[in-house]
């Protein structure tokens, strides 16, 4: 029987249970995994399939994905045994601005920290351990906090935010003593945005401040 080709779905753990058309792209964990940078930048045309490409990776690496082994049977990395072994055993953080369309600078930094703070919620968990001081745990809610707040003036320090993806893989690697895996996508859309709407010197400075760190 014929498998579905499954338009516009970039979510592979859906795309494996649902038994969807999938070309095998898990050699590329083994290649990425045995150069051992500590930077990739993939910049393949559009549609190539970076997306669901690093959603392969938050489920090969994630520790949320632990013992889910059958997202990968069959396929070309599940015939090695060092990576059946280090499937689902680094934390892994996950965050795509695909969806930033901001006319304004001040709307596009909002949209970034909302979902900074969205991936922060998601370790949640941390709160509840011994490894962060009452000074972390602030941190969290000083997010989340400024995230939910309406109020068109608000504001949160520059340091806060710039500190914010650096704090949280800090806060990962105390917890599970193991480096973390960053997997950012679309971050060039905020830069596309502002480039059309006259805030590009804003973001660049923005972003540059935000991931330098």
């Amino acid at each position: 029987m014929a498998r579905t080709v499954s338009i516009g779905n970039q979510d592979f753990e859906k795309m494996i249970q649902r038994n969807c058309f999938y070309v095998d792209k898990t050699s590329f964990i083994k290649e990425w995994w045995e150069n051992e940078d500590e930077v990739t930048l993939i910049t393949r045309p559009r549609r190539f399939g970076k997306t669901l490409n690093m959603d392969m990776l938050k489920c090969f690496f994630s520790v949320e994905y632990k013992d889910r082994g059958e997202l990968f049977e069959g396929m070309d990395i599940w015939k090695e045994k060092k990576y059946r072994e280090i499937q689902g055993t680094y934390p892994v953080i996950f965050m795509s601005f695909a969806g930033i369309k901001s006319n304004t600078f001040r709307d596009a930094k909002n949209d970034m920290v909302a979902i900074i703070n969205e991936t922060y919620k998601s370790h949640a968990y941390l709160l509840e351990s011994d490894i962060l001081s009452e000074a972390e745990k602030n941190f969290f809610k000083k997010l989340d906090e400024y995230s939910k707040d309406i109020n068109a003036n608000k504001n949160i320090s520059s340091e806060t935010i710039y500190r914010a993806i650096n704090n949280l893989s800090c806060f990962l690697n105390r917890y599970y003593k193991k480096n973390v895996i960053i997997l950012l996508d679309e971050y060039d859309t905020p830069m596309q945005e502002a480039y059309v709407n006259g805030y590009w010197d804003e973001i660049v400075a923005f972003t540059r401040s935000v991931f330098s760190t």
